[in-house]
């Protein structure tokens, strides 16, 4: 494939990688160049119809590789460079192989789901005039060896019959393993691959984050005493020999302990009078001229009809 402009000072080596930065690589020296040619935009006409080329002997609609892609992923295109044949001093270009690592879910021969990241094929030509000369065993085997690669760990994406018998050929892959996409894999593929295994998130250790602290777990184990008056004791299922009073402002303070029994009426009378009285009350009867023994006597004997108001 020729072009308007020097290819062969443009890519000074036989087989020139590039990457998405399409950039002109370093040149010989004394190799000299017009300050004003954009050698970066030569190598960019070169990618596009090096795509337009592969595209057509596919027989695709549309070209897969183009400068554009290649500066928007992280491919890399191996270019083969004609060193022989030069008309009118420009060089010509041979062929080129476009490989890219990329993030597939793959069916092992258990049929069992991998997610792997390989190498692989993404485009692969040679200009129909050079084909059968060993142009494009001499660029996949420098692939292979610049990649660090075995040619059964690749995944070729939609690859051509003429491609499959290229790889049988030169590579002895024949078997493949079924597959769900357009990526093709051969036996061997899952060789250097570890078992498929479902990942289950890692337990946390003891020092890390839990719903709850430890010092709230051993909270939490003791028998935290509800608020007043939910906390007081249930009270005796035997009912009391007497209704309890209907002044509840005795004994009846908000304490936070159990609730005592009531006591009966004639009991807590008897131990009023049973109480001696205060000193000051002594005072007030001394004072007092009803407060006469007698007349103590007859206000402490209530009537039955107001004792019930106590």
């Amino acid at each position: 494939m020729e072009f308007p402009f020097d290819v062969d000072a443009l890519l000074p080596e036989r087989i020139t990688v590039l990457d998405q930065h399409l950039r002109p690589p370093a040149r010989r020296p004394g190799t000299t160049t017009p300050a004003r040619v954009d050698l970066q935009q030569q190598i960019m006409t070169i990618v596009d119809e090096l795509g337009k080329a592969s595209a057509k002997a596919q027989h695709l609609p549309a070209p897969i590789t183009s400068a554009s892609r290649m500066q928007s992923n992280r491919h890399v295109i191996y270019v083969l460079k004609d060193t022989s044949a030069r008309p009118a001093g420009k060089g010509a270009i041979i062929g080129f192989l476009k490989v890219g690592y990329k993030k597939l879910f793959v069916l092992d021969d258990r049929e069992a789901h991998n997610e792997v990241e390989p190498l692989c094929i993404l485009d692969f030509y040679i200009h129909e005039s050079l084909q059968r000369h060993g142009h494009g065993q001499e660029l996949f085997q420098y692939m292979l060896q610049k990649e660090r690669v075995e040619p059964h760990q690749l995944a070729i994406d939609r690859p051509s019959q003429k491609l499959l018998k290229f790889l049988n050929k030169h590579y002895n892959l024949e078997t493949t393993v079924p597959q769900v996409n357009n990526f093709v894999i051969f036996e061997g593929f899952f060789a250097h691959q570890h078992p498929p295994a479902r990942k289950l998130p890692p337990k946390r250790a003891e020092g890390e984050i839990k719903p709850y602290s430890s010092s709230d777990r051993e909270f939490l184990k003791v028998a935290v005493e509800p608020p007043w008056p939910l906390n007081r004791a249930p009270r005796r299922a035997t009912p009391p020999t007497h209704p309890p009073p209907r002044s509840s402002s005795l004994g009846n303070s908000p304490d936070r302990g159990p609730l005592r029994p009531f006591v009966p009426e004639q009991e807590l009378l008897r131990s009023l009078r049973l109480c001696p009285p205060h000193p000051t009350a002594r005072l007030l009867l001394a004072t007092d001229p009803g407060g006469s023994p007698a007349q103590r006597r007859r206000t402490s004997s209530l009537p039955r009809s107001d004792e019930s108001r106590y």
